[in-house]
């Protein structure tokens, strides 16, 4: 479990992370979500201890990262998988890494051939495509075989196959009891993979919450209801709380209540139903919906064709 309270990184007069408190829990994978520059990966390497925060404290299974006795095989982390030594092969790239972590070498076989790189272990780390590098580095964050995981966009410049891959990984990982902690601006790979989403803008934690539940309180999300009644039961749902909008005249979109309410309300007023279906928001919807204030860096939309 990785556990931040209060935790506050400044540089200079910059709030780059502003009183964040979370905790990222074992046998779920939580997704790590935020605009370009709201502070993922800042937060990233303060919980590996490569920069010091200026307020608050976080803990890896209740203990500060710099005071593990065996830190690879505590946490494993990918956070540049292009800050490598480019004339080393990979096999001596992970030989290294193993040998000052106190592993013995045949792990370095093991996680190459986890990685898909077996047959490429004697290459030079300096030619390897973009997909390449992120394997290796997924295959260093696993040398030590450790029970939590920090991945900072690991299926950038994977191929179809590789991002299954990874996908695959970290459920397993997930179902074994470990802590999982994924960012990537893909949000179509992170709703298929992710738990649990944690959220921040301009350094603040803006959403701590299930998945389902993220996608569900957006705006997007509702519920229709076709019935050739469908006039008669919007006083009803209205009355519930509900908002509802007309599409067809036998068609409505309900947002506020969900489907076993509205069916019920329907049944005690003897109200026929032809449809009732739920329409959950895309997580790219609701992350753009709830960070609309948060980004820093703002394209223009209104683009002439």
């Amino acid at each position: 479990m990785i556990t931040a309270t209060g935790w506050t990184k400044r540089y200079g007069g910059t709030v780059a992370v502003d009183d964040l408190t979370f905790q990222v829990k074992p046998g779920i994978i939580t997704g790590f979500l935020g605009p370009n520059g709201a502070g993922k990966t800042t937060t990233m390497r303060l919980i590996l201890g490569l920069d010091k925060a200026t307020e608050g404290t976080v803990t890896v299974n209740e203990h500060a990262y710099r005071d593990k006795r065996a830190p690879m095989q505590e946490i494993g982390a990918l956070i540049d998988p292009a800050a490598v030594h480019g004339g080393r092969s990979a096999y001596h790239h992970l030989l290294w890494q193993a040998q000052a972590g106190g592993l013995p070498r045949h792990r370095v076989d093991e996680v190459l051939e986890l990685a898909g790189l077996a047959d490429v272990a004697g290459k030079k780390v300096g030619g390897f495509s973009l997909g390449m590098q992120q394997r290796l580095g997924i295959a260093s964050a696993l040398l030590g075989d450790p029970p939590v995981l920090l991945f900072d966009e690991p299926v950038n410049g994977l191929d179809p196959e590789g991002i299954q891959w990874v996908r695959a990984l970290v459920r397993r990982f997930a179902s074994e009891g470990r802590t999982v902690l994924l960012s990537s601006h893909l949000m179509t790979e992170m709703e298929q993979t992710a738990d649990h989403v944690l959220v921040i803008g301009r350094g603040r934690l803006v959403a701590d919450l299930p998945m389902e539940e993220m996608t569900r309180q957006s705006a997007q999300s509702h519920v229709k209801v076709v019935s050739p009644r469908a006039d008669e039961l919007v006083s009803h749902l209205e009355a519930r709380g509900a908002l509802v909008s007309n599409g067809t005249p036998n068609e409505l979109t309900v947002t506020g209540l969900d489907t076993s309410v509205i069916g019920a309300i329907a049944f005690a007023h003897g109200i026929p139903l032809n449809e009732l279906s739920t329409h959950r928001a895309s997580l790219e919807a609701a992350f753009m919906e709830l960070t609309r204030d948060s980004v820093e860096y703002r394209a223009q939309r209104d683009l002439a064709a």
